[in-house]
């Protein structure tokens, strides 16, 4: 394995001039830690074409837009070109899926061209995805079809309007080949943008090696680039696992209060960051069901709604593993002190659940029994198959006076309804200033999501059709979720429920 992470660098192909775009990458990954990484080049795209800049993003980290869309910029990212201050490379990780664990995986069709300092002073990773083979590629071919790279695309940014940590999308180019999955298919380039591509699965590649030294200098790396205030800490290694677990305790909760579900919760997807990270066979939850599954790969319901804070503390107790050598000396100690930090995951994701529940039903500050209220209403929504973002929208309405389109939301099941709102409105007149209350409820409670229909529309139109049109004007909605438009009522709607109940996604790979 360490003959792989010092192989010579692949020298790619190149289709365009040297890239001239200015680019003032800083790349720490690069310098600081070598031998966690092998020096490798995009393999090009052969007509490659520019379908999505992500301007407001660009400008977050200093960019000139025109320049990024002129040819130089997109022989960049499209993989033809690298910029004179990046140095492209492959991250080496291993990760465990669906509980089995893979000892080596690696960036199989992704490259970190390298790193910026955005404007806020923050460092963010910029990487291509669908860039080619490299050498963690196995048997696939380090490719990537348009329409996962334009489904990241999408998700990536709704995430970000909702406020919830994510990794971002700079540009989606078409390369003007073909990939072979199930069909053949037209291939793309995603330029994907992250607070660090740093993962569960990193750490456990070098656990998995027993290489303590590489494992001590990633933990260091981490633990400056996401945590300085623990670099003098003295149990700074059991500090980052806390760090970690709240940053995966809040983010889950999070998911949880827009219905999202990620479908492929492996360690090699879960990020130290606290981003969500991958966006293959995602989807959002319309009726509520705990027990609710899109992915076509999660058979046995793994990574099923409710089944993502287990998974979660499963995760980071691959994590807590991998860091047992750097906890303490003693073997026995170090499992007692990180099992302790990892049992209380429970009790961190509990606390972010109860306030994101709290938030959506308008409460302020805390009573006895708000968890209770929240979840007899979240039971309702599943009794009466009620769509989850509708739910809460129009409890929001409620919440300004107008009752009737919650009513007509449960219609029949009205008469289930009153007793609960009774109780609500009781713990609402509690709180004194109503306006604002109503203010933060609103911004709660999305009335925009990616329904998964309308996802599957636009990625159709654009990948079958060379239309983007459905594809910009789902982008232009989703980026505005909480500000309910007349003109845009279709995208609040979910699909019927013949539809809903045989919806499968599909791993982008």
């Amino acid at each position: 394995m360490e003959s792989t992470l010092h192989r010579p660098a692949h020298q790619g192909t190149s289709r365009a001039p040297p890239a001239t775009v200015r680019m003032a990458f800083d790349n720490s990954y690069a310098r600081d830690l070598e031998g966690l990484y092998v020096p490798w080049k995009p393999a090009g795209s052969s007509a490659p074409r520019l379908l999505q800049f992500n301007r407001a993003l660009a400008d977050e980290l200093g960019l000139d837009s025109n320049e990024m869309i002129s040819a130089s910029g997109l022989a960049v990212l499209a993989g033809n070109a690298v910029p004179a201050l990046a140095q492209p490379l492959a991250q080496a990780y291993a990760g465990h899926q669906f509980g089995g664990f893979s000892p080596q995986l690696g960036d199989g069709r992704a490259l970190l061209l390298g790193e910026l300092i955005d404007r806020q002073g923050r460092r963010r990773d910029v990487a291509l995805k669908g860039s080619g083979r490299t050498p963690f590629s196995r048997r696939g071919d380090g490719l990537s079809a348009l329409g996962p790279v334009l489904r990241e695309y999408l998700m990536g940014e709704a995430m970000h309007a909702l406020g919830i940590p994510t990794t971002r999308a700079l540009a989606a180019v078409a390369t003007g080949g073909t990939v072979q999955r199930e069909q053949t298919q037209p291939g793309g380039i995603l330029t994907r943008v992250a607070a660090s591509h740093l993962r569960v699965g990193t750490f456990e590649f070098f656990a998995a090696r027993n290489d303590e030294a590489l494992l001590r200098r990633l933990a260091d790396y981490a633990i400056a680039r996401h945590d300085a205030a623990l670099i003098d800490a003295p149990d700074r290694y059991l500090g980052l696992l806390q760090a970690v677990i709240e940053r995966q305790a809040s983010l889950i909760a999070r998911w949880m209060g827009v219905g999202f579900i990620h479908g492929v919760m492996n360690t090699d997807n879960m990020a130290i960051s606290g981003e969500t990270l991958d966006y293959g066979p995602c989807a959002f939850m319309e009726h509520f069901d705990p027990a609710a599954v899109f992915s076509s790969i999660d058979t046995e319901g793994r990574y099923a709604y409710g089944q993502q804070p287990v998974i979660a503390q499963w995760n980071l107790a691959r994590l807590a593993e991998a860091l047992l050598p750097l906890i303490d000396t003693d073997a026995a100690t170090a499992a007692r002190r990180a099992g302790e930090v990892v049992q209380g995951f429970a009790k961190r994701f509990d606390v972010h659940w109860t306030a994101v529940l709290g938030a959506k039903l308008g409460l302020a500050g805390s009573a006895a029994d708000d968890r209770a209220l929240a979840d007899d209403y979240l039971t309702l929504l599943q009794q009466h198959r009620i769509d989850f973002t509708l739910g809460f929208a129009r409890l929001t309405d409620a919440a300004a006076g107008n009752d009737a389109p919650l009513r007509a939301l449960f219609g029949a099941a009205d008469a289930a309804l009153e007793p609960w709102l009774i109780r609500w409105r009781a713990r609402a007149e509690a709180d004194t200033n109503s306006a604002q209350r109503l203010a933060a409820m609103r911004q709660a409670n999305p009335i925009y999501i990616p329904r998964n229909h309308k996802v599957e529309e636009a990625l159709a139109a654009a990948v079958e059709h060379d239309d983007l049109a459905p594809f910009e004007r789902l982008l232009r909605v989703l980026e505005h979720p909480f500000d309910e438009r007349a003109a845009d009522s279709a995208f609040a709607e979910p699909a019927p429920l013949e539809q809903t109940a045989c919806y499968r996604t599909f791993c982008g790979t």
